[in-house]
């Protein structure tokens, strides 16, 4: 692999996209090295996105190069391959930062730089967008190009498929580009279809196509039914070299397969296409980890990975975390169960799903990138009697609300939601912190939740969400557990209680218990009491826990999600409702989207780590460095 040290002489003059026009093209290939080299440097030492974006570094040359950014606007779909793109777009000098706390996000953000036009870390949603901005510069007399660029994973999504219906039908320039970066390079690929793509894709060629065609439909009387007759062989002769697709039929010219790391072919095919009045599709072929051997022979490996040796590369993981666990405690359920099934929205890896889909293959699903899908799928399987279990983070389980509510919960059919990563995510930012789970959830009727703190209460959860009837949510945080005070013993009762009877009594869920644990024990050491009462059922709270903390005068309740909506304000309700007279005070997250930083760092800024809990307790007040404050209990 040898030295990452070196000096990105190229790259260092790049103040701009504009400045991307003046690199000479025969040093084209020499700023792509620079560029890997700086990416593999800094991921080495931040953590984050690796292969994904060693795999687009020609195609964001040849984009950015081609096309001018100063009016022309790219929206990148998922956004996690947009590490090149900032770095020829002026944010060299800060590439350093990426991901850090204050420092650029590992996501396009439309509030970092005019490069990126939209925030974007979801999947499948760059031609919707993309088209929406196309739209909007056509209203507005604007004569900029639009290009969105969408792998073929995202491609998996329902999303793109109706946005790609809808732009079809546009009578000028709309561009999608597919990186196509986990086929197998086909026969389609060869000599010849390579040649009528180079064909296909010279502007004279295209120039003398339409002049023809002209010409053909002027010929009176027999003009377009020539046209059309031409048309049509034109379309069977390529329907028979590329064995057909649906772009055509959408209403999309397509062009491709291009080698994607062909920066002459990229160049060409793009001054090209930019020239046409219709949408355009430009299928290019990538390898993921281009450019880094171990990314190259393991991509999925170093997808999202954390800082590592860039000369040893990654290592196995040191320590389980709660997606371990939770891996290994539905593999033994569905050991003794042959009616749980696994369902993963392209995410086997992250969720460890992969160990289930080994162990178990006929009852592994994996329906691409779509989570709407994913849970109405589970409903149907759930109505035949299975008991499906769909593993998910807390921030795409946002987009099948709709399913949640409609598919699942008014059928009555037994389903489990595994919520991976819900809470604070930390580096990924705000477009993947998982605080919004809790209060949307609770919004749906008839949904159970549970919120295991440590590894041994996983396992109980499991059971009792895969074994009950309707919808169960088993939602726990990234990473592993936290502090246990000593001689504590988990329970699958639905609270417990820790130190109560109390003046007052601090009340909270999941991985925020730690803190709070280890709050008690420093408030104990300067002779202030407080109760802790643990909930391991969220939803439906358990009566009795209210009714455990209506003798406080205080109640202070903590969560890592957000405070409008959250369970605390539905706990304050409760106490109300049951005639409670003391003062409540919430601390947690405000209703916004929270910037990326460490874990630790964001948890600290927002009070929710143990010093910042106990403060809580000693200043009596919600509010923390922009936190809200919820004193008293609020009218019901």
């Amino acid at each position: 692999m040898g030295t990452f040290d070196f000096d990105p002489r190229l790259l260092k003059e790049i103040h701009s996209a504009e400045d991307l026009r003046a690199v000479p093209e025969k040093d084209l290939p020499q700023l792509c090295r620079e560029i890997r080299q700086v990416i593999i440097q800094t991921v080495a030492h931040n953590g984050g996105h690796l292969a994904s974006n060693l795999g687009v570094v020609e195609l964001t040359v040849a984009l950015d190069r081609v096309f001018d950014l100063s009016h022309d606007k790219i929206i990148w779909d998922v956004g996690h391959q947009t590490y090149a793109h900032k770095l020829l777009t002026g944010r060299y000098e800060q590439f350093s930062t990426l991901r850090q706390e204050n420092g650029i996000s590992g996501f396009p953000n439309r509030r970092e730089s005019v490069y990126d036009p939209l925030t974007s870390g979801h999947s499948s949603t760059s031609i919707s967008a993309a088209y929406g901005i196309s739209c909007a510069q056509h209203l507005q007399k604007d004569p900029g190009h639009v290009v969105a660029v969408i792998g073929d994973g995202a491609l998996s999504g329902g999303l793109a498929y109706e946005g790609l219906n809808n732009a079809g039908r546009a009578k000028r320039n709309f561009i999608v580009v597919l990186n196509d970066n986990d086929m197998s390079i086909s026969k389609n690929v060869g000599s010849m279809a390579r040649y009528l793509t180079n064909i296909r894709t010279l502007p004279d060629y295209l120039r003398a196509k339409s002049r023809i065609e002209r010409v053909i439909e002027g010929i009176p009387g027999v003009g377009h039914g020539m046209a059309q007759a031409i048309r049509g062989l034109k379309s069977a002769i390529k329907n028979m070299v590329y064995r057909g697709n649906m772009f055509d039929d959408l209403g999309f010219s397509y062009y491709g397969p291009i080698n994607g790391h062909d920066l002459p072919a990229l160049l060409r095919t793009f001054e090209s296409v930019r020239q046409m009045k219709t949408p355009v599709l430009v299928h290019v072929v990538t390898q993921k980890g281009r450019g880094y051997v171990p990314a190259e022979q393991n991509p999925g490996a170093y997808h999202g990975i954390s800082p590592f040796d860039p000369e040893q590369g990654v290592q196995p993981g040191a320590s389980d975390t709660f997606s371990d666990i939770f891996s290994r405690d539905i593999c033994q359920l569905a050991e003794h169960d042959p009616s749980i099934c696994a369902i993963t929205a392209a995410m086997d890896r992250g969720t460890r799903l992969d160990r289930f889909r080994k162990l178990y293959p006929e009852r592994f699903f994996d329906v691409g990138i779509a989570e709407g899908h994913a849970v109405t799928f589970a409903g149907g399987l759930a109505a035949q009697g299975m008991k499906p279990v769909f593993a998910v983070y807390s921030t795409f389980l946002q987009r099948a609300y709709d399913q949640i509510l409609h598919d699942a919960a008014l059928q009555h059919v037994n389903i489990t939601l595994a919520v991976d990563r819900a809470g604070i995510v930390g580096d990924d930012g705000e477009t993947h912190q998982g605080i919004f789970d809790v209060s949307f959830l609770r919004t749906v009727p008839e949904v159970t939740i549970y919120s295991p703190t440590y590894f041994e209460e996983m396992n109980p959860a499991l059971t009792r969400a895969v074994n009950e009837p309707g919808v169960s949510v088993v939602r726990y945080p990234r990473g592993t557990e936290g502090f246990r005070p000593e001689g504590f013993a988990c329970s699958s009762e639905a609270f417990q209680t820790v130190g109560l009877p109390a003046s007052a009594v601090l009340v909270t869920y999941g991985r925020t218990f730690s803190s709070a644990a280890q709050a008690q024990q420093k408030l104990k050491e300067q002779g202030k009491s407080v109760g802790l009462l643990k909930l391991n059922r969220i939803q439906p709270i358990d009566p009795a826990a209210v009714e455990a903390c209506l003798a406080c005068d205080t109640v202070y309740f903590a969560e890592e999600g957000i405070g409008e909506g959250g369970l605390g304000e539905h706990f304050a309700m409760l106490l109300l409702k049951n005639g409670y007279q003391g003062r409540f005070v919430l601390r947690a997250f405000p209703n916004q989207f929270i910037p990326h930083a460490q874990q630790d760092a964001i948890l600290k800024t927002y009070g929710l780590d143990a010093d910042g809990l106990m403060q809580l307790v000693l200043s009596g007040k919600g509010e923390y460095d922009g936190t809200e404050e919820k004193t008293g209990c609020p009218a019901v």
